[in-house]
């Protein structure tokens, strides 16, 4: 048996301390909310909390905006000094591979030239100027040379130190 229903008075007793702790409760929360937003109405307070919220995210917005944009601009920056320390690279390996590619066809085309092939002529390349070296039977070998080099894409000028030495 409950002790509780055998007695009505009883039971009224034990709901009064957790009654008064509950309105002593709800009465601090409203006086609290009182003396913050006096003379407002309870829908009063909840459109201006909401107008405050609104406003906050409204702010955190335009900040995320504004270092989205700062952020987009370094990475920006970033690209294009990385782009233009690439096309210097390039434009440098560039001359480079040039100058080696017009080594090599002139001297190819040495080779394919029975007057010239037997010739042991150095050829340099710097910055498309082609430096000639070595020795030629005749000047007309030693021309022949030079006019081949000139004939060779991306050539500027030619030096021909070629020096004739008769076979013997």
């Amino acid at each position: 048996m409950n002790p509780n229903h055998s007695n009505p008075q009883r039971a009224g007793h034990a709901s009064r301390p957790l009654a008064v702790l509950v309105a002593a409760s709800l009465m601090l929360t409203l006086s609290a909310c009182s003396k913050q937003d006096e003379g407002k109405t309870v829908g009063q307070q909840l459109d201006s909390a909401i107008a405050k919220t609104e406003e906050a995210a409204a702010r955190a917005k335009a900040k995320a905006e504004s270092e989205m944009a700062n952020a987009s601009a370094a990475v920006k920056n970033t690209a294009q000094s990385a782009e233009s320390s690439g096309k210097d690279m390039a434009a440098k390996a560039g001359g480079q591979i040039d100058d080696l590619t017009i080594t090599t066809t002139v001297t190819a085309g040495f080779a394919k030239d029975p007057d010239l092939s037997v010739l042991r002529i150095n050829v340099d390349t710097r910055n498309g100027a082609v430096t000639l070296k070595g020795s030629a039977p005749t000047a007309a070998a030693r021309d022949k040379a030079a006019t081949l080099a000139k004939g060779v894409h991306g050539v500027n000028s030619v030096d021909n130190k070629l020096v004739v030495k008769a076979n013997g």
